[in-house]
Parts: structure tokens; sequence; C-alpha cells
């Protein structure tokens, strides 16, 4: 028998060794490219610099004909397909551009370095958005774009596409904000956060909502839950916790927040909850997105399969009145189940007790006046009506509103009538209690007799 040979046998050992390395090498090599590559497919910073080429020129020049050239030929015939859905959905026109660069000259000058770091970003915000992939295997590919706007959005999304208001999202602390003091402080107030430092974050945060079957819920219960699940979604992806103001005030005032909010989440407008700087009780904004949250959090943590859990949120119909009233139950935010609540909400709404003059057939068209008499005293700076079933072919003409009585327990309106016309009128939940509750929409319906 032949004896082996130690040196070649360590010799072909480390052949082994080396060969393993090379292809670990070769396919991180491999795996990095293909992850560049398709990070820039995915992020789009064009629009960044078609701005700055059209700002150069436009301060350069007096003649406000040639500067509208110049933002039109340089900047919006060239913008890209986010740039152009930011454009639409903040209503953004020529004009807001060309006031705003005008407006705030220092600022500009002091955020064009950061704007031009977008290319940067978009390599940090790929890496997390592969995190969120790990925890929500079915993530669908979205469009990430550095928009530039006139201040009306620091970053939203529309259908697949990610939109960042580069102009607000990349201001850090050294960005000169001054000028925003006077006319716009509650965005000089957010400046002051430094939304640079959480433009990653934020971004995660939008990517989820490109996941989600809609980001425009028909409830507000519906909204902060689609916006609280994006919050937490992102937490557990990026491994950073949210920065939200909101958040940290929604815990140390927990059970007045659920509190109030118990009673207001039926209702479609987001009142001061979301997206909104109005005065309330707690005096900061946003805390929609902290029940949003908390729901989310209380829903994962009761989970015993997590990735299940994720797929749950994401996924959830949230304009399902049965399926967000389940998940949220599921949550144990509330005490009570949501369809219980829904209950109670229901019955602490106004209504319509009668309408005068009274019946449905065979009223006089002579009549000049109509009165609608609700059931309590409502709020006197509210009031909706919308069409009935017929159309506006057969809408109640209401000719001068006559205002609210003193207890504003009813409303007056002169009317103008003809005869054998059919009539209707839908007295919508726009009109308010003094708590605020929506009324319960009544339709207005009746036939004039014919002379």
């Amino acid at each position: 028998m032949t004896k082996p040979n130690p040196d070649a046998t360590f010799s072909y050992l480390l052949y082994l060794v080396v060969m393993k390395v090379n292809l670990t090498i070769i396919c991180l090599l491999f795996c990095s490219a293909v992850f560049a590559q398709n990070s820039s497919m995915n992020f789009i910073t064009t629009d960044v610099d078609h701005f700055w080429t059209a700002y150069d020129k436009i301060v350069s020049s007096k003649d406000s004909t040639q500067q509208y050239e110049y933002l039109d030929r340089d900047f919006i015939a060239k913008a890209s397909p986010g740039q152009i859905a930011m454009m639409k959905a903040r209503r953004y026109t020529n004009k807001s551009y060309i006031e705003a660069i005008h407006k705030y000259p220092i600022f500009w000058k002091s955020i064009r370095k950061n704007m031009f770091r977008a290319k940067d970003f978009s390599a940090k915000i790929a890496e997390n958005i592969e995190r969120l992939r790990a925890l929500y295997p079915d993530l669908r590919p979205a469009k990430i774009y550095f928009t530039v706007g006139a201040f009306r959005s620091g970053g939203t999304t529309m259908d697949s596409l990610v939109l960042i208001g580069s102009e607000i999202s990349m201001v850090d602390d050294q960005t000169n904000t001054q000028e925003f003091a006077e006319s716009l402080p509650g965005l000089h107030a957010f400046f002051k956060t430094s939304p640079i430092q959480t433009l990653v974050f934020t971004n995660v945060h939008e990517y989820v909502h490109t996941q989600q079957k809609t980001t425009i819920a028909n409830s507000l219960l519906g909204q902060c839950v689609l916006e609280g699940i994006a919050e937490l979604l992102a937490e557990k992806a990026t491994g950073t916790a949210s920065t939200l103001a909101a958040l940290n005030y929604g815990k140390m005032n927990h059970e007045r927040i659920k509190q109030v909010f118990s009673e207001e989440m039926f209702n479609e407008s987001n009142g001061y909850w979301l997206y909104s700087s109005d005065k309330n009780e707690f005096g900061i904004r946003d805390l929609g997105y902290y029940v949003g949250y908390a729901i989310a959090e209380g829903f994962y943590n009761k989970s015993k399969n997590k990735k299940q859990a994720i797929k749950d949120m994401i996924e959830l119909d949230y304009n399902n009145e049965n399926d967000l009233a389940k998940y949220v139950t599921q949550s144990g935010y509330f005490e009570k189940p949501v369809a219980r609540i829904k209950k109670e909400y229901e019955a602490k709404r106004p209504f319509v007790v009668s309408v005068q003059p009274s019946g449905t057939k065979d009223v006089n068209s002579a009549i000049s006046e109509i009165t609608i008499n609700f059931s309590e005293p409502m709020d006197k700076g509210h009031r909706n009506f919308e069409l009935g079933p017929l159309g506006k072919e057969n809408v109640l003409p209401l000719k001068k509103f006559m205002g609210f009585s003193a207890d504003g327990k009813s409303l007056s309106f002169q009317i103008e009538l003809e005869p054998n016309r059919q009539y209707q009128i839908l007295v919508d939940k726009g009109f308010r209690n003094l708590k605020g509750f929506p009324l319960k929409p009544y339709l207005v319906d009746f036939k004039t007799k014919a002379n």
C-alpha cells in the first residue's frame, strides 16, 4: 500500500480553502453588483439635477418671461414620472416654483449641497428596504424618486411610487431656515428637527405604504391604522426607534388619548389627529400616528407568528369595516370590542327630528321657507348638503341661508319651488353637534302638488 504524502495532502486542503474563499468573494461581488444595479434602477435623482440647472439660470435673469422659460425647458419638460406625480399630488404649478425660488434665496443656497447627496442616501435606503423584504418576502418593487417641490410635502406615495420632497426632507442643522419663521412657522419648527437625520427611516415608512391596499382610508381609525403599521414596520426594518414626538407624548398620556380618540375614530375626517397643526387639548399634532402605532404594536406582540403578523398588517383591507374592527380588537388597544364602541358612537350622533313643511307629496309650491329641526344644539360653524338619489335635476333650491335658531336646534332657508316637481336634498354628516359628532344623514324628499 502506498503511503499518503503529507505535503500533497496539505497542498490539496489549502487549494480547497483558497477556492472556497475565492468563490465566496465572487458571490459577494456578484450580489453587490446586482444590488447596486437594482438600486440605481429603482432610485431616480435626476430631478434634483434638473432643478438646479434651471435654478442657476432663473436667478441669473431679471426677465420674468425668461425665468419661466428656463423652468419649463430645464426642469418641468425633463420631469421624471415621480416629479410629475409629486406636482400633481401637491398641485404645484410653474408659479409655485418661481415664487419659492425668489422668496427663499438664503434657504436655497444653504440646502443645495444636501440635495446633491441624494445618490448617497439611495444606497442606504435600498439596504434597509432589503431588510424590510426579509420581514415581508412578498415585498413588491417600487421606485423612489427624489423630487423637488415648493414646500408642501417632505414625502408621500402614489401607487407604487415613493416621492421624496427633497427641499424639505434633506434639511439639516446647518441649513438656514430663518426665512420661514414668519411665512411658514409650522414648517420652520419641523426644520429644527433636522429631517435629513430620519430620511432613511421615513422612506422605509413610505415604502410600506406602496405595499398596502390603500393609503386613503374612509375613516379616521383606518387612516391611523395604516400609518401606525408603516411606522412600526419602519422600526422593525431599520432597527431604529421612531423619533415622532407624538409617539413619546402618546405613551405618557395613553389613557386620555384613547378616551378622546374612541369618540372620534369613526369620523370620515382626520381632524387634528393626522397631517394637521389644528389646536387640540393635547397641544401636539399627529397623535393619530401614535394611536395606529400602539394598535400595531399590540397586534404584533400578541401574535405568536411574527412574520405572519407582519403579512396580515400590510395586507389588511383598511376600508373593510369588519376586517379593520377584528384587527383592532385583537390588538387589545381598547378594552371593548370595536363593534361595541361603534354602537355607542352611533347612539351619540345627532339626527334630524323633523322638517317643516312636513309631508312627502302634495306640498304647496307657494311655500318659500324650509326649517330643519335637530335632536340637539348643533355647531353653527358647520353645515353640509349633498345631492339626493335623483341627482342635480331634482335638487331642492336653497335660495338664501336664514341661519340657525338661537339654541342651535334648527336651521332655516328660503326656497323657491315649482308645482308638480320632485325635490330632494341630503342633510349630510358635515353638520356636527357641539361635541363634534357628525349628523346621521337625512334625505329631504317631497313632491309639490300640481296647480
